[in-house]
């Protein structure tokens, strides 16, 4: 292609293959609809009612060919609204769950902490979580050594963790 041409096919706007792209990021949005619980599909405000009905639709689809052409078609639809909406909502939601994974990691290695430093760990706990029984988790400590033996030290780690998260929750109030 000379420079001329290059020139012409810009101001024509973008190429095929740019087009192609933005198509197959839509259709990718899409997926990422049809692949979200209907509880969080439901807080997003899809204002097409066609889009909204070839997202349910495709959710009830089990044949891999007739899912793909539905994919395809909320693609094509999608083209026709402004994504940014529907892009923010699902950016604002995975914001959301890495936040609570981090929150999770957090409590684990603090109740991981506690059962292997056990008391030397605990002011770090404590600042963490002022509201925290120093005496509970204290026996809750001595505890694990005895649950250890009976076989039962992941329920005593589960309701450790629980009573952390519990504390969490409530500082994040």
């Amino acid at each position: 292609m000379s420079d001329e041409e290059k020139v012409e096919v810009e101001k024509d706007g973008p190429s095929k293959s740019e087009r192609k792209r933005q198509m197959h990021a839509l259709q990718q949005l899409g997926e990422r609809l049809v692949a979200l619980p209907q509880a969080e599909l439901d807080a997003i405000n899809i204002e097409d009612e066609r889009l909204r009905e070839a997202i349910d639709q495709a959710r009830r689809i089990t044949a891999r060919g007739g899912l793909r052409r539905q994919l395809q078609f909320i693609g094509k639809l999608m083209r026709s609204i402004d994504p940014s909406i529907i892009e923010a909502a699902l950016q604002t939601r995975d914001q959301r769950h890495n936040n609570d994974v981090q929150k999770h990691h957090r409590i684990e290695s603090a109740r991981d902490k506690l059962i292997s430093e056990g008391d030397d760990a605990l002011g770090e706990l404590l600042a963490i979580w002022p509201a925290a029984e120093p005496a509970l988790l204290r026996q809750w400590r001595r505890q694990y050594q005895t649950e250890l033996s009976k076989g039962n030290e992941k329920a005593h780690g589960r309701k450790l963790f629980r009573y952390l998260a519990g504390l969490e929750e409530a500082d994040s109030l």
